[in-house]
């Protein structure tokens, strides 16, 4: 026999219809504590619902917001797997790949080459490096136009030392679009100090906050 709250999960919050093959309901993904068979359903029970939804939509955000990461958000090196360093000195971004590895493997990888006398090539990729800043900058900006999220947000933070604030809100932003982090800190701080945006309490705090969020 179902509970009170498993009979109310399998029904429509505004009319009551249970739900069955013909009919599917779906969850407000506000709040995700009640079903509705349509959105006309939806809309009617709001005035009902909307004092309950903001408030779990509240705390389902601080949960989110407050949870510890089990790692940062650069994750994992490609090659050991181990945790990569919040310090950009014990870690490195190859403009070949755009991936991002661990000082040790990049060592462990220069002394292989060294003592076998190899080619100086990528730890990842195993594509030649780059042998002056020009081709560096080129195999980057190849990574930009197929729309790599990191090669993007890298471009963007060199335009924003630059204090080229117009280029790296564009290219900051399109990162974020395509799913970075990093970049969102950058934003907070450009719409706290008005570079090149106007200033924007609401979204430094966003931004803030999914840079949070994502370690």
């Amino acid at each position: 026999m179902m509970s009170s709250d498993e009979a109310a999960d399998s029904c429509c919050a505004s009319c009551g219809i249970a739900e069955c093959d013909s009919t599917k309901l779906k969850k407000c993904t506000a709040c995700y504590l009640v079903r509705y068979c349509s959105v006309k359903c939806q809309r009617e029970h709001r005035p009902q619902h909307k004092k309950a939804c903001k408030k779990r939509a509240a705390e389902l955000h601080d949960e989110k917001l407050f949870r510890q990461p089990e790692s940062s958000h650069f994750g994992d090196c490609p090659i050991c797997l181990i945790p990569l360093s919040l310090d950009r000195s014990r870690r490195n971004m190859l403009n070949c790949c755009s991936n991002i590895v661990c000082d040790g493997c990049s060592y462990a990888n220069d002394l292989r080459q060294l003592e076998e006398r190899l080619e100086s090539t990528c730890p990842f990729c195993r594509q030649s490096t780059s042998d002056t800043n020009e081709e560096a900058e080129l195999r980057q900006m190849k990574r930009v136009q197929v729309n790599d999220p990191v090669a993007i947000r890298e471009f963007g933070l060199a335009r924003y030392y630059e204090q080229d604030y117009t280029r790296a809100f564009e290219n900051l932003t399109k990162a974020v679009e395509l799913g970075d982090v990093t970049a969102h800190f950058t934003l907070s701080s450009m719409y706290r100090a008005g570079q090149g945006v106007a200033k924007n309490k609401k979204k430094e705090i966003y931004h803030l906050e999914q840079a949070s969020i994502g370690g």
